[in-house]
């Protein structure tokens, strides 16, 4: 033992004697390194609150679950790729999951970052959120999932930011309160959906009975339809919501009916059964179709016959949507507005 061991003993030492406790030790968050073949579930589960689990490039084949606050999850770029595991291990992978941060319906999960990787094939969703707090997904791409491409309900406060969402089975970004219940509209303390490209999707993004949520500067092209925002009769109503600075263009991939929607082609951006909403300076351009949410942007009385309310069009920018720029299905008692906005075609005329 050296000298300067022995002073560091007896000045510990002194100080227990005379009754100060020696400063705990400083947590330096820590960040765990996975190589294609090692676990990330491993390495997750090992990390503490603050600490990253960095994937290297290649090919990991595996579900990953997060349950720990305040986990960066970030891979190296779209050639880190999560793809599913030959045989589904953990309830994340059973229930067709890439990745789940999942908090609790007593607690929620908060300060979780995903980041910087792809999510790819999985036949429910690529990121899956349920019951978080400030969660930032960023950069991720998701592809080819046979549901939804990024996913969240019972959350709030969330960021999704600059990601890739191309080829899912449902919609690219899916926000919703709750997937299992009818139930009325709960309220997101200002969740944003920005700057990410969503393509080739059955809808690029729909926000299922939210408030206050804002989705703002995404580019939106090649899905049967752009925007959906849907409510209905269950209180309170869905809306108070922002969509604006959208670039939503030529989505007019045609996608069957479901038990839930008819047969969907050429709606750029769609409010149905919502309230107070606002859409204001997006680009919509090139929607074409004959369904019954063909259009610019369309207002649709729900399929429940819930009706959209005072609701704000303005300064948008159409042209070249099919059957009509801007079309309202409902009527005029119901305090919709539209102004502003460069148009050629409404149905009903006089709107444009």
């Amino acid at each position: 033992m050296t000298k300067r061991h022995i002073a560091l003993l007896l000045s510990a030492a002194a100080l227990a004697a005379s009754g100060v406790a020696a400063a705990p030790p400083i947590s330096v968050p820590r960040t765990y390194l996975v190589f294609p073949g090692q676990s990330i579930q491993k390495a997750v589960d090992s990390a503490k609150p603050g600490d990253t689990v960095l994937v290297t490039p290649g090919v990991h084949r595996e579900s990953v679950k997060v349950t720990t606050p305040g986990l960066t999850l970030r891979g190296m770029g779209r050639s880190t790729v999560l793809k599913p595991a030959a045989k589904a291990a953990g309830d994340c992978g059973e229930r067709g999951n890439g990745i789940c941060v999942m908090g609790t319906k007593d607690q929620r999960l908060e300060g979780v970052t995903v980041s910087d990787l792809t999510v790819a094939g999985f036949s429910r969703a690529g990121v899956m959120s349920i019951d978080t707090d400030r969660l930032t997904v960023r950069n991720v791409t998701a592809e080819k999932n046979g549901l939804w491409g990024l996913a969240e309900e019972h959350s709030v406060r969330s960021e999704y930011r600059q990601n890739t969402a191309r080829g899912n089975g449902d919609a690219g970004l899916f926000l919703a309160n709750t997937i299992t219940a009818e139930q009325g509209a709960t309220d997101t303390d200002g969740t944003r959906i920005a700057h990410n490209r969503l393509e080739n999707n059955r809808i690029g993004v729909t926000v299922r009975r939210l408030r206050d949520l804002t989705v703002a500067g995404n580019e939106i092209t090649g899905n049967c339809a752009g925007v959906f925002v849907v409510g209905d009769e269950n209180k309170p109503r869905a809306g108070d919501l922002t969509v604006r600075d959208n670039w939503v263009v030529e989505n007019n991939k045609y996608c069957a009916a479901t038990a839930r929607l008819p047969h969907l082609q050429g709606s750029g951006i769609v409010l149905t059964g919502a309230e107070e909403t606002t859409v204001t300076r997006n680009t919509v351009t090139g929607n074409s179709g004959k369904s019954p949410l063909s259009g610019g942007i369309v207002l649709f009385k729900s399929m429940v016959g819930a009706s959209s309310e005072n609701n704000r069009i303005s300064d948008n920018a159409l042209h070249g949507n099919s059957p009509a720029d801007l079309v309202n299905q409902e009527s005029a008692t119901h305090n919709n507005a539209f102004r502003n906005n460069s148009c050629r075609a409404s149905k009903p005329a006089g709107m444009c």
